[in-house]
């Protein structure tokens, strides 16, 4: 499969690689994007990662809660400017209260229900579109969470850009800490078990292809290679270590790392049940332009 310019650029704005590596991992994974991104986990660790959660599209995030009732709307948005447009912080709002006081099976529903703004209306769905020809920039309502399990619930809003409510029973103060915890360390699960496995299994693969990298470089270095029972050992442990990095109750509380997270809720004597983390275009690619064309374009424009 050919790799092109468009598609080395894509990597390397996931990876933060050098385009020459992203190349090299494009042209081994014969085009494909995942197993690419995986070749570079594996031979350049963790900066191969570090702008994978890069979040390419705007919008923002709001919440509501009114006792045990709340919920979490995300709604996305072309540019940055627009998320300070008040006209469109209005309907954001707006619409999260719709999704707790209604209860709408969907986005398609809650866009039906009955709401008036700027003289538009008498829906949620014609607001939108109002707005959408007032401000001159498409925006849609692209998920949300209603909760209603009979739990307190403590919110925490980092910006508009990250939203976590978490459930809870005992003290509200260690619940919005916790919410806090989680904008900051984005963890996936409440504890290691709950972890799903394609995760716990991409990270295992991670794992061995980093342990047999390392093989080949010792042996080129004349070194003896580890006996089958260590590389095990060694993958297993760092399975282990990515369990804890990613389960909420194993993690350092943000705010006196001495403590996990459990050991400070339970010095609370507080219970969470469950926790929802929302992070503005998080899973949406935005087209990535081609990157020849681009250069070419920069340099033209230099010239004069």
């Amino acid at each position: 499969m050919a790799i092109t310019a468009s598609m080395v650029a894509a990597l390397r704005a996931k990876t933060d690689a050098p385009m020459m590596e992203c190349k090299k991992a494009l042209t081994e994974a014969d085009g494909n994007m995942d197993k690419a991104e995986e070749l570079l986990r594996v031979k350049l660790g963790s900066k191969a990662g570090k702008a994978a959660s890069r979040i390419t599209a705007e919008g923002v995030v709001t919440s509501t809660i009114d006792g045990t009732t709340g919920a979490m709307l995300e709604v996305n948005c072309e540019t940055d400017f627009v998320t300070k447009n008040d006209s469109f912080l209005a309907i954001a709002q707006a619409a999260v209260e719709l999704v707790a006081k209604h209860n709408p099976a969907d986005v398609a529903a809650l866009s039906a229900l009955a709401y008036t703004q700027d003289g538009f209306g008498p829906t949620l769905e014609d607001v939108r579109r109002g707005l959408i020809g007032k401000i001159g920039e498409n925006m849609s309502f692209r998920r949300f969470a209603r909760f209603s399990s009979g739990s307190k619930l403590a919110a925490y809003l980092h910006g508009t850009r990250i939203g976590v409510v978490v459930e809870f029973e005992g003290e509200e103060a260690a619940a919005k800490d916790v919410a806090m915890h989680v904008a900051a360390m984005k963890p996936v699960a409440l504890t290691s078990a709950d972890v799903p496995v394609e995760l716990i299994d991409k990270e295992r693969s991670v794992a061995a292809a980093k342990a047999e990298e390392d093989r080949k470089v010792a042996e080129a270095a004349g070194k003896p290679a580890q006996s089958a029972e260590i590389v095990a050992k060694r993958i297993e442990g760092g399975v282990q270590k990515y369990l804890k990095e990613v389960s909420l109750f194993n993690q350092s509380f943000v705010k006196n790392d001495k403590l996990t997270v459990e050991q400070m809720l339970k010095a609370a004597g507080t219970t969470v049940k469950a926790f929802t983390m929302y992070v503005v275009g998080e899973g949406i690619e935005k087209k990535v332009d081609d990157f020849a064309a681009e250069v070419a374009a920069q340099v033209a424009a230099a010239k004069g």
